[in-house]
Order: C-alpha cells, then sequence, then structure tokens
C-alpha cells in the first residue's frame, strides 16, 4: 500500500482550508508563526507523543 508524505497531506488539506472556509491571510499566518514556535518549544516532546 502506497503512503502519502506529511507535507504533502498538510498542504493538501491547508489549500483546501483556505479555498473553501476562506480565512484572514493574518490569521493564517498566525497560525503557521505560532505552529512554528511551538514546534522548537520544551512542549514539542509532549505534542509529538500526543499526536503519534
Amino acid at each position: 500500500m502506497n503512503t502519502v508524505p506529511l507535507w504533502l497531506a498538510v498542504a493538501v488539506i491547508g489549500f483546501l482550508g483556505i479555498k473553501l472556509i476562506r480565512p484572514p491571510w493574518w490569521l493564517v499566518a498566525l497560525l503557521l508563526l505560532g505552529g512554528f514556535l511551538l514546534a522548537d518549544s520544551i512542549l514539542a516532546p509532549a505534542i509529538g507523543t500526543a499526536i503519534k
């Protein structure tokens, strides 16, 4: 069975979310920046364990 890379799945879901829901661009930028900063925090191992 073929698997889809995570980055491709996230890109497709993000593209569809932006096209269908049409959130403001500042909210998209805020969520991306928040996710980037959270990934480099001390909470990253706990989040990684929770999503696996």
